[in-house]
């Protein structure tokens, strides 16, 4: 259990995660936040739960997770004992998404790289012959996006 300490303003809440100001307001806005207690001259009051919650916030941006999954990873932290099995699954959809990103780049290179490969054939070839149609733009619709030679 953490030890008791006296609520902080935003900018100190703002310094111990390591954020911004305006980040600490915008998931206020989004609700991954409860809106703060306010002062009576209306400065918002965050507690030492507050600031971990905000690391949990950042931690799980940098690996990627929406704001909507970062709820629902919060719900599950907060509500929930037994929730290995759904973090397991919110984390395996993601690990499947990044690897699906991954994968995005590596396949357009090599189709870059196999059209690249067609036009020098075709210009090799027309060093002896005459000129053909450019076989990029003579592939068929959705192979090669309309490259050109």
């Amino acid at each position: 259990m953490e030890p008791l300490t006296a609520p902080m303003q935003i900018s100190e809440a703002a310094r111990q995660a390591a954020i911004s100001v305006d980040a600490i307001r915008f998931y206020e806005r989004r609700s991954p936040l409860p809106k703060a207690i306010r002062t009576e001259g209306r400065f918002r009051l965050y507690t030492a739960v507050e600031v971990a919650r905000l690391r949990f916030i950042r931690q799980m941006q940098s690996l990627g997770f929406s704001l909507s999954e970062i709820r629902q990873l919060l719900d599950l932290r907060e509500r929930r004992l037994d929730a290995c099995h759904e973090v397991r699954d919110l984390l395996k959809a993601k690990l499947g998404t990044i690897r699906s990103k991954i994968r995005e780049p590596e396949t357009l290179e090599r189709e870059l790289s196999l059209d690249l490969w067609k036009c020098n054939q075709e210009l090799k070839h027309r060093t002896n012959h005459a000129a053909r149609a450019c076989p990029v733009l003579n592939a068929p619709v959705g192979t090669n996006g309309g490259k050109e030679c």
